[in-house]
């Protein structure tokens, strides 16, 4: 075994290797201390040859998962080895390999995951001044390229968060790999790839046999070369870990960043967009006010969207219609909502069901939630001459093209209710787990174990009668099988036919020919009850992953349903509108609230109040008042409302008219970054100048007190002098809401035009 061991391990030799010994996992050598110390557990030795004791730690199998889960948050990377053949039946040394190896950005055990966010791996290769990304969701096989310029590479990293980023191998990190805006570690952990796998023919080929085709066309990536090769690691670094075919990806989805809106971590910061306070916690973001989702797929993909505001007015307007139709009908939001909470994580179940190592349980999970699916499509269905009273198109008509996707799978949800047992236990193999009635064989076998339990149970009583001991029990463990026990008061009483086997401090075990006859039909038809049942399960697994892509689409449509639901939620409760978008440019807000703000309030406490910036006679908008004042909350409003009308979200406000915005620049608050040594007004005058060097005519630019890291005279030359040059520059042409305690600037308003 020890050979077995070091074989494998020499193929896993920066991982930590679980070798599967029965029903532990087993650790050796300086994986066993560096385990030991890790997880807090005893360090023991075990002997391995003449003279050689190794240092040995393990954990039951059944812990798996939660000792799992403390060494991939302590950045280890995992390969699990497994028993490949039954210890019973080999005549040798049992066969063994590694059938997964588990990274930050390869997980699927629930207990590492968390339920409303996507666990990204990523892959990034550079090229000049383009940089290839792709990124995956292994637990929910969603997949995802883009070309895109080298100095947009942060800000999309940033965006998707991934836990693992894979880089071609060098001697040198990644320019991006520790940006001084970054939080640490906000890249995630940084694996090096043999190089071979981001060249271009290489992954073009592992992406061709992944999918079985033979062109790429379809994915529209053909002409996006650094993308591709991306996608092509991903696809070979995935063989590698994860077994080649266990994992099952989405058809790749190639997108262009200039869809969609760009938000930086400033600004992500700024907003509160996805955490909020000192601690930064979910509580009193953005998110966690506008997420009402019952699904986890719901709240990935509300949370994907508050990430990634949309640019194209068409598709925003089919969100708000889909919104429109559950915020216009009460009923139907609540009976859609308490279908929705009987689904579970479609997309997270089957990634665990083809990766093996779904559990009979979220089997049943998954057939509640395909039950319910027709219930969703019903609620989409719309009765003739149905309209809203909004003045948009009908209901029916905005929502076909949803209700299309919610296709029930009645096969899928029969074959687990026919196959499942509806208490099953952990996992297969103890005759728990298949139904009643779905497999002869299996039930046959059962029969008779019961059979010869039933006769061995009854043998106690038949013995006490023969014997006059009434004490006389017959039990059974591990090492010598069913026993009979008699005290030692009642040794005079034994029968010559019984054989000791053991003695106790206050009693002798014995068996007769009859007992042992009777175990081994029990031991036998155990070893094939376990052995019969796994295979099923196997097979049903297999079954239901045959419907992946089916069941991919319905969890894709769920999620859509989700957040639109959650949006109208939202909106009811809080009294939004609808936003009316356009390609103008102007931004004009009546009666606007803050969204998160409102909610911290007593109802009616907060001042709505109303702005106007049009792309020409009102572009900047000068914002004095004493401290605590309001001006801080009125300016990042105005962007909050605006980026919420770009999810395809109502908006707190009495009417908002929003021009499609590219970017949200923000300049807030006073911060020194320690990192970099680089004081605060440092940092406040690089910020500001990447503001005035990127921003364009369709930005909207967020800055607050301007020049208040220096001296009041510099600080208000400064402040003036940004606020000119954003005037006067015509290339900017920009969006400004300028937040500032120096009154003087006020004066502006009347020297320069477009200022207000």
């Amino acid at each position: 075994m020890r050979r077995q061991y070091l074989k494998i391990k020499h193929s896993y030799p920066d991982a930590i290797l679980l070798f599967r010994l029965g029903d532990f996992y087993e650790t050796f050598d300086e994986d066993a201390r560096t385990f030991s110390r890790e997880m807090e557990i005893t360090l023991t030795s075990r002997s391995m040859g003449k003279n050689l004791r190794v240092p040995m730690a393990g954990v039951p199998a059944h812990a798996l998962e939660s000792y799992l889960a403390r060494l991939i948050q302590r950045g280890h990377k995992v390969a699990i080895c497994e028993q490949l053949t039954d210890p019973a039946a080999s005549k040798g040394l049992v066969e063994r390999d590694v059938v997964r190896v588990v990274t930050p950005g390869t997980v699927l055990e629930p207990a590492l995951l968390d339920q409303k966010a996507n666990n990204f791996l990523g892959a990034v290769v550079e090229e000049g001044e383009l940089a290839g990304l792709a990124y995956v969701d292994v637990s929910t096989g969603e997949f995802s390229a883009t070309q895109l310029p080298a100095n947009q590479l942060p800000l999309e990293l940033e965006r998707i968060a991934a836990a693992e980023v894979l880089v071609p191998e060098s001697s040198d990190p990644p320019e991006w790999a520790h940006p001084r805006d970054s939080t640490p570690g906000g890249f995630g952990h940084i694996t090096s790839l043999d190089p071979e796998a981001f060249r271009l023919d290489a992954a073009r080929r592992a992406l061709l046999d992944h999918y079985g085709i033979l062109s790429l066309e379809a994915f529209g990536c053909e002409d996006l070369p650094l993308a591709i090769r991306a996608a092509g690691a991903i696809v070979h670094y995935l063989a590698q870990t994860q077994k080649a075919g266990n994992v099952r990806l989405a058809n790749l989805a190639v997108y262009s960043t200039s869809g969609y809106m760009t938000l930086d971590t400033q600004t992500r910061r700024n907003l509160e967009l996805f955490q909020a306070g000192r601690q930064d916690s979910r509580e009193h973001s953005l998110l966690a006010t506008l997420d009402q989702t019952r699904t986890a797929m719901g709240g990935r993909l509300l949370r994907r969207w508050l990430g990634q505001p949309l640019l194209e007015l068409e598709e925003l307007e089919r969100r708000l219609d889909a919104v429109q139709f559950f915020f216009d009908d009460g009923f139907r939001r609540s009976n859609t909502g308490s279908l929705l909470a009987q689904i579970p994580d479609l997309a997270r179940i089957m990634g665990r069901v083809n990766a093996n190592i779904v559990a009979p349980r979220e089997l049943l999970a998954l057939k509640t939630g395909l039950a319910a699916i027709p219930g969703v499509a019903q609620e989409l269905s719309q009765p003739p001459g149905d309209s809203t009273s909004s003045g948009h198109q009908g209901s029916g008509a905005r929502l076909a093209w949803l209700q299309r996707q919610l296709v029930p799978l009645p096969d899928v949800v029969d074959l687990i209710d026919a196959a499942i047992s509806p208490e099953p236990s952990g996992e297969a193999g103890d005759g728990n787990v298949i139904k009643e009635g779905f497999s002869p064989e299996l039930d046959t076998l059962k029969k008779e174990s019961q059979e010869a339990r039933r006769y061995i149970a009854g043998l106690e009583q038949k013995e006490r009668e023969r014997t006059g001991i009434r004490s006389l029990k017959v039990g059974y463990n591990h090492v010598f099988g069913y026993y009979i026990e008699v005290s030692k008061s009642h040794l005079s009483q034994v029968p010559e036919d019984y054989i000791r086997r053991q003695t106790l401090v206050n009693s002798e075990r014995y068996i007769v020919p009859e007992l042992k006859e009777y175990e081994s039909l029990v031991l036998n038809a155990r070893e094939s009850i376990e052995e019969v049942e796994r295979d099923l399960y196997r097979r049903v697994c297999g079954q239901v992953g045959q419907s992946s892509e089916a069941i991919a689409k319905v969890a894709d449509a769920v999620a859509q349903v989700d957040a639109f639901n959650s949006f109208a939620q939202v909106a009811v409760e809080n009294g939004y509108v609808r936003p009316r978008l356009d390609l103008g440019g102007a931004i004009e807000i009546k009666a606007g609230r803050h969204p998160v703000v409102e909610q911290v309030l007593e109802p009616g406490a907060y001042v709505s109040n109303e702005v106007y910036l049009a792309t020409n006679d009102a572009r900047i908008i000068v914002l004095t008042g004493p401290n605590m004042a309001g001006k801080s909350t009125f300016i990042r409003q105005v962007a909050l409302i605006t980026l919420m009308a770009q999810l395809g979200s109502f908006v707190p406000a009495e009417q908002a008219t929003v021009g499609l915005v590219d970017r949200i620049f923000t300049r807030v608050g006073l911060q020194d970054d320690l990192t970099t040594g680089q004081s605060t007004f440092m940092v406040e005058m690089l910020e500001t100048a990447a503001i005035l060097n990127q921003a364009t005519p369709r930005s909207l630019v967020i800055l607050d007190e301007i020049g208040r890291g220096t001296s009041t005279y510099d600080g208000l030359a400064i402040a003036r002098s940004v606020i000119e040059h954003l005037h006067n520059d015509a290339r900017l042409g920009c969006k400004t809401l300028f937040a500032t305690h120096y009154h003087e600037l006020t004066e502006l308003a009347s020297s320069l035009p477009g200022v207000r």
